[in-house]
């Protein structure tokens, strides 16, 4: 098979589109890709590093502030367009995938002019403007929630779920001890990103000065930004800080509760490990589409919500408490958790990727004009 794939800007598409090309891989070891991204954001550090081809373009997302900003905005794309049409007719691909990110518009729109089936991925509750902008001439559309199926087009739209699950399914859980915490104490995995999170975690950190006499133990992932000036402080002795974890779904598979922002990566991880969760959605991404990714668990009464500007010590908590103290409620959201996953996603988004394929064949090559 032979794939060009997009994704850009933050790891909630990096990193499903690296699932996809993995899972391809393992179906198919004589595949070959191209990775097309943005010269100015994460994935130009972390595709190059994962032994796969990458090719930049340099395109930025429209300023909704300074609108006569976009005359520049709308000619990068038109050039990016142009040059994704000459890496397509030099690669020839089977299909071209898009998940997520301004920087598939210009890949995907080069496809679908040139006649080469193409695959969209929306991982969030609420589809992004990329993604809405291309469906309507995308041959084929998965999305991660059941919920987001109705913003697309009927007839070409499949729940397909987030293809990072299959991933955490398959990590080797890691011991407490490797970390230092007690092998027989429930634990509570405390992690908040990078966005906005400083904020976040002076709230953590305030809640952590009052857990001492809990019947359970707390691991704390600050991020590196803050980890210097986390560390300082003095926690009680069922308190563990670290700065990251490599491999987070190794240690989550270990964890009775998790606090956590409400990126769709996190949330297909929690969902498939069926892991009780409090979310707390950052406000600081577009569309406020994690407050809506979270609302879709809560309604479905798997996981708790506290809106950042609600946050507070106490009240977290008092909601670490009331699940971690109620077997029912536990057992009720791994239970909901379960209904709503999808665990061989990445599998799902293979098989319908090589039934676009097996239509392009008897459709015929590549259109030639510009």
């Amino acid at each position: 098979m032979r794939v060009i794939i997009s994704a850009g800007g933050t790891g909630g598409h990096i990193y499903p589109a690296l699932a996809i090309i993995r899972k391809i891989e393992e179906k198919e070891p004589n595949s070959e890709f191209l990775y097309i991204g943005t010269h100015n954001r994460m994935e130009k550090d972390i595709i190059p590093k994962e032994g796969i081809p990458f090719r930049m373009i340099k395109v930025y997302g429209f300023n909704r502030k300074q609108l006569w900003k976009n005359a520049n905005v709308l000619y990068r794309l038109l050039v990016a367009k142009r040059i994704c049409k000459k890496w397509i007719r030099e690669f020839r691909p089977d299909v071209v995938v898009g998940v997520g990110g301004y920087v598939t518009v210009p890949v995907l729109k080069a496809a679908q002019e040139l006649g080469v089936k193409t695959f969209l991925h929306e991982q969030n509750s609420i589809a992004g403007k990329a993604n809405l902008m291309l469906a309507k001439k995308t041959d084929l559309i998965g999305v991660s929630f059941a919920s987001s199926m109705s913003q697309f087009p009927k007839g070409k739209t499949v729940f397909t779920g987030n293809p990072c699950s299959e991933n955490a399914l398959k990590a080797i859980p890691m011991k407490k001890e490797e970390l230092g915490l007690d092998p027989h104490k429930k634990l509570v995995l405390m992690v908040m990103g990078s966005l906005g999170a400083s904020t976040v975690n002076e709230v953590l950190v305030d809640m952590l000065g009052k857990v001492e006499r809990k019947p359970y133990q707390y691991l704390f992932v600050t991020g590196s930004a803050d980890y210097e000036e986390i560390s300082k402080k003095k926690f009680p002795s069922n308190v563990k800080v670290v700065p990251y974890i490599d491999h987070m779904t190794r240690i989550m598979k270990e964890t009775s509760l998790m606090i956590t922002r409400a990126g769709a990566s996190t949330l297909s991880e929690i969902t498939v490990l069926g892991i009780p969760s409090i979310l707390i959605p950052s406000p600081y991404v577009p569309n406020n589409h994690q407050y809506k990714n979270a609302m879709d668990f809560v309604l479905k009464k798997a996981a708790v919500m506290i809106e950042e500007k609600e946050l507070t010590s106490d009240k977290l908590l008092e909601k670490v408490d009331e699940i971690l103290l109620s077997q029912k409620t536990q057992e009720e959201m791994k239970i909901n958790l379960k209904q709503m996953g999808v665990t061989n996603s990445a599998t799902v988004i293979y098989e319908e990727i090589q039934k676009l394929i097996e239509g392009r064949k008897k459709d015929g090559n590549i259109k030639r004009h510009s």
